[in-house]
């Protein structure tokens, strides 16, 4: 009696990706690659490690930096709600609490392992992905949330003074640093986040009244007239 030969399962079929579909994969494994290596290499090694020919990653990026600033926009730029400026900005509520909430949206959307290596690698590396985003937050964070404290201390809301800005800049930058020594150095902290902005507010708020002090009594003080 002869032997059969087995029978192979059929192989599936594999789905042709559309172009958009293709494209998003390949910000997805190069957003994935980023975080875990850098930025180092050209696009040979870059299209190797994707797993992808060179003719074909030029295809939809003709360069690296074309699929950086897409890695860019979807990882920082896409997690951005656009209902955070309207959150800082609604005087109906108290400052305090607006920013408290804030600051527990935007940490929840920044603080994850795979953010944080992108932004701290392309800095290292001087890529514009950090000049990009500090720009952003200047204009569209911590400006706005100057004019909304000097609202609140009845100060004529202008452009944020040199001391305004870095005072902001310290405390946002020492929220940010939580996640870096959580996330990336897998440091102790103060697991109770909420507390942890709650403190920083404390401090930047009794800074920025200093600040509001300082500015009203140079307002007030005379005019000396010489003669």
């Amino acid at each position: 009696m002869s032997r059969k030969t087995p029978v192979k399962p059929a192989r599936a079929k594999q789905k042709r990706l559309s172009a958009d579909d293709r494209r998003s994969e390949f910000v997805t494994r190069a957003t994935e690659l980023f975080a875990e290596e850098g930025f180092g290499g050209g696009t040979r090694a870059l299209a190797r490690k994707l797993g992808v020919t060179q003719p074909l990653l030029y295809r939809y990026f003709p360069s690296k930096d074309d699929l950086i600033k897409e890695v860019y926009r979807r990882v920082y730029l896409g997690p951005l709600e656009p209902g955070w400026d309207k959150l800082l900005s609604d005087r109906s509520r108290p400052l305090r609490p607006r920013l408290q909430d804030f600051y527990q949206t935007y940490t929840d959307a920044i603080f994850t392992r795979k953010w944080l290596r992108i932004y701290l690698y392309s800095g290292l590396k001087g890529l514009d992905i950090n000049r990009w985003y500090v720009g952003m937050v200047k204009d569209k964070i911590l400006t706005r949330i100057i004019r909304e404290c000097r609202h609140e201390a009845g100060l004529a809301v202008s452009k944020p003074s040199a001391a305004e800005l870095e005072l902001a800049w310290v405390f946002h930058g020492g929220i940010f640093y939580y996640g870096v020594r959580k996330y990336i150095y897998d440091a102790p902290v103060l697991e109770d986040k909420a507390q942890m902005i709650s403190d920083a507010l404390d401090i930047f708020l009794a800074g920025f009244e200093r600040i509001a002090e300082n500015a009203a009594d140079r307002r007030r003080a005379p005019v000396k007239v010489a003669g």
